[in-house]
């Protein structure tokens, strides 16, 4: 039910927080914005409302497969851990078995999520004026038709591993960030439930899944500023050899705060987007509970 549950969570988080995930892909590979304000300016003048979904669909699904996953790998793996250590899968964990589990989903949605992470971001940085806008020369095609035909193209021009560009990146951030999203959701949820009840209440829930949601964020950034880059970085660029290659080169340009372009909006994003995912797990898993 784990995984029933996290899907569903997932791909509501989604439809809240495309929008800002669009502007905050494009403020940390590109440099002609001046900030938050800027972008959804440029963007909405020339692309309207339409430039900000740009590969949702796609990233809807995907999202809540991974999800998922993520979900259902931290719940499986913390019962397993809990056998193995305490002899029972339904005993309190520890702060080292949350972190570990958390560490555990995220490796384990880097497998599925990559692909979708290089299509959404291709998608999300691709260019289609909008057709009111105004122009002396013919509108080209788009390269990408959709998240489905960006998948297509990739795999053709730049091969298998063309899928999976940034996947360093993101096993590094996901790994990490992960470990800490689950352990401060668990910490908050302990702290804040009265003394007595066996479970948090929504109120809890939300506030506790805003800000594991923000401060896995805020941690993340710099791998996520990485990832963003080299996923971008298509066939006949090879502007970056790796991913510390590049770290340095992005850092070399632009300066240390290169490394935190859009971590403002990654936590105003994570925090209704983290709400939505908790509330709808738990209220799920209760109401499977309950009937």
């Amino acid at each position: 039910m784990d995984f029933i549950a996290g899907a569903i969570g997932g791909g509501l988080s989604t439809a809240v927080g495309y929008p800002l995930d669009t502007v905050k892909v494009r403020i940390q590979t590109e440099k002609h914005y001046n900030g938050i304000w800027h972008c959804i300016q440029e963007t909405y003048r020339t692309e309207k409302v339409w430039g900000f979904y740009k590969g949702v669909s796609a990233s809807v699904l995907t999202v809540s497969v991974i999800s998922s996953v993520s979900f259902g790998t931290y719940r499986n793996f913390l019962c397993t851990v809990c056998k193995l250590r305490y002899g029972a899968a339904d005993v309190k964990p520890s702060k080292l078995d949350v972190s570990l589990a958390g560490g555990a989903a995220g490796a384990a949605r880097v497998v599925l999520m990559t692909p979708s992470e290089v299509a959404k971001v291709r998608m999300q940085t691709q260019r289609n004026p909008h057709p009111s806008i105004a122009s002396p020369k013919p509108v080209s095609k788009p390269k990408y038709r959709g998240s489905l035909h960006c998948l297509k193209v990739i795999a053709k021009e730049e091969g298998f591993g063309g899928l999976y560009k940034g996947c360093s990146a993101l096993l590094c951030r996901d790994c990490a960030s992960s470990a800490v999203y689950f352990l401060t959701y668990s910490a908050l949820c302990d702290w804040l439930t009265p003394a007595g009840k066996n479970k948090p209440g929504f109120l809890v829930v939300l506030l506790s899944g805003g800000f594991a949601g923000v401060l896995a964020w805020g941690l993340a950034t710099p791998l996520d500023v990485i990832k963003s880059r080299m996923q971008i970085d298509e066939s006949d660029q090879h502007k970056y050899k790796g991913l510390i290659h590049c770290a340095r080169e992005s850092v070399r340009k632009e300066g240390a705060k290169v490394l935190f372009k859009g971590l403002g909006l990654n936590c105003i994003r994570a925090f209704p987007v983290n709400m939505v995912v908790f509330v709808t797990y738990e209220a799920v898993l209760r109401f499977t509970d309950h009937y």
